[in-house]
């Protein structure tokens, strides 16, 4: 998303696709909570619309991240820090 005009680095887009009973769905929403990180949960058992969206995607199960537009599938604290790092900062 590179920079915004004030020069910033902007925020990019988060979406995570979850399921209920998922533990790493949990854990990946409490991570972007406990780092105030704005993200949109997208609950793929109880939404179709959400269900459908997450096959266009190619992905196989929950959690599935989106960061602006790269995708991670599953979950890691290290793995979401470096792509986040790179959609913020544009790299």
């Amino acid at each position: 998303m590179g920079r915004s005009r004030t020069g910033r680095s902007s925020t990019p887009r988060v979406l995570l696709y979850t399921s209920q009973g998922c533990a790493h769905c949990r854990r990946a929403k409490a991570f972007l909570e406990a780092r105030q990180i704005p993200f949109s949960e997208l609950d793929v058992g109880r939404s179709p619309k959400a269900r459908k969206a997450l096959q266009r995607l190619g992905a196989r199960g929950v959690p599935t991240l989106l960061v602006g537009d790269q995708r991670l599938d599953g979950f890691s604290e290290q793995a979401f820090l470096n792509l986040y790092e790179r959609a913020t900062h544009g790299r």
